[in-house]
């Protein structure tokens, strides 16, 4: 493990005895309640490996490493950032699997494009979006969130 990660593991074993220190039934009772959530979230991260697994089943990793690692950069990023686009996951979603992307051999710069415009642009939603904020609004957020997700990951490129 790393530094990082022992602290927070310590910070949270710190802050757990305190509070049982403090009121020890309220901790109990919040346990009790993160119980219950992770038995209603237990079927939805089943989903998600499940749904990560048939993505990478029928996308192998060659063809991850060829088209988004070691193909034209730039060409590479636009593709990733226009199917995050118009792709609507979750962001409890995408997270694992951009990270399974880049473990099969895909460049961080585009994986980033897929994701920020995965979670920041809305083409699928872009029709509610426009009725309920009025098509200037619309056009302007998701014209803007796609420059900033495009400058985002150029910018991640440069400090990875």
């Amino acid at each position: 493990m790393d530094i990082f990660t022992i602290s927070l593991w310590g910070i949270t074993g710190t802050a757990f005895f305190i509070s049982l220190i403090k009121n020890k039934q309220k901790t109990f009772n919040s346990m009790k309640m993160a119980k219950g959530m992770m038995k209603n979230m237990i079927g939805e991260i089943i989903g998600i490996l499940f749904l990560i697994g048939l993505v990478l089943t029928f996308i192998p990793p060659e063809v991850i490493k060829n088209i988004l690692g070691e193909s034209n950069q730039f060409i590479s990023t636009m593709i990733s950032a226009f199917v995050g686009s118009i792709t609507l996951l979750p962001a409890f979603v995408a997270f694992p699997m951009v990270g399974s992307f880049v473990d099969a051999g895909a460049s961080i710069v585009p994986a980033v494009a897929f994701l920020t415009t995965l979670t920041m642009v809305g083409v699928v939603t872009f029709p509610l979006e426009k009725q309920e904020f009025g098509l200037k609004f619309a056009m302007t957020r998701n014209i803007l969130s796609f420059v900033f997700a495009f400058i985002i990951a150029l910018m991640i490129g440069v400090i990875m």
